[in-house]
């Protein structure tokens, strides 16, 4: 699991995207660029990092669930996921 703090600091990344995503497109629109690098970096939407929902992991995200892969291991065999099921052949 990662760490709590870096945790939070994605959630305060995610909270400053949706906050500035208005101003942010309606400055883009206008060309207005000196006035958009006056905004918060963070409330950039390229300074988000795909992240599991359960674990913070940053890696083996799989996209369409929201978590890592591991979890989603774990969850499809104990029946947790819908409509998913051990592979065999």
């Amino acid at each position: 699991m990662s760490k709590k703090s870096i945790i939070a600091r994605q959630k305060k990344r995610e909270r400053m995207v949706k906050q500035y995503a208005e101003r942010r497109e309606q400055l883009k629109e206008e060309g207005n660029w000196e006035e958009l690098d006056l905004l918060p970096k963070n409330s950039s939407p390229v300074r988000l990092k795909n992240r599991c929902a359960l674990t913070g992991r940053p890696r083996g995200y799989m996209r369409v669930f929201g978590i890592s892969r591991i979890k989603f291991r774990e969850m499809a065999n104990q029946g947790l996921i819908p409509g998913v099921r051990k592979a065999s052949w």
